[in-house]
């Protein structure tokens, strides 16, 4: 939960690129809402209705303390500088994502592929 938040920080964070517009300085609220970009943001997915929403799930004391420390401007560093990550459902993580390369690998967490941006990302 910790890389997923971080994250999230530094899209709100990075100077440049598709993301900093979105945050408009920082806000993380605007990036959490970008639309298409997280699926527990959804109530549908693939036409069918996203029972694990936000909207659905209780909050426990781990929720609220990782977003108090994600909010506090802290990473996770097993993330680095990452503004983007998937699940690729393959024991490898692709080179690149999203296409059109405008990120790089950096880690991979669990089944999650973590990816850095590239000079590509500035120009998005």
């Amino acid at each position: 939960m910790r890389a997923v938040a971080s994250v999230i920080v530094n899209r709100a964070q990075v100077p440049n690129g598709e993301f900093a517009r979105v945050s408009n300085g920082g806000d993380i609220r605007a990036i959490i809402e970008q639309q298409g970009q997280f699926t527990c943001m959804k109530e549908m997915v693939a036409g069918a209705y996203n029972a694990q929403n936000v909207w659905n799930m209780d909050p426990e004391d781990v929720h609220y303390a990782i977003a108090d420390w994600a909010i506090a401007g802290n990473i996770f560093s097993g993330v680095g500088d990452s503004l983007f990550y998937f699940n690729p459902f393959n024991p490898q993580c692709p080179p690149y994502f999203p296409p059109g390369g405008a990120g790089v690998i950096f880690n991979r967490i669990n089944q999650h592929c973590y990816y850095s941006p590239t000079s590509v990302y500035a120009t998005t």
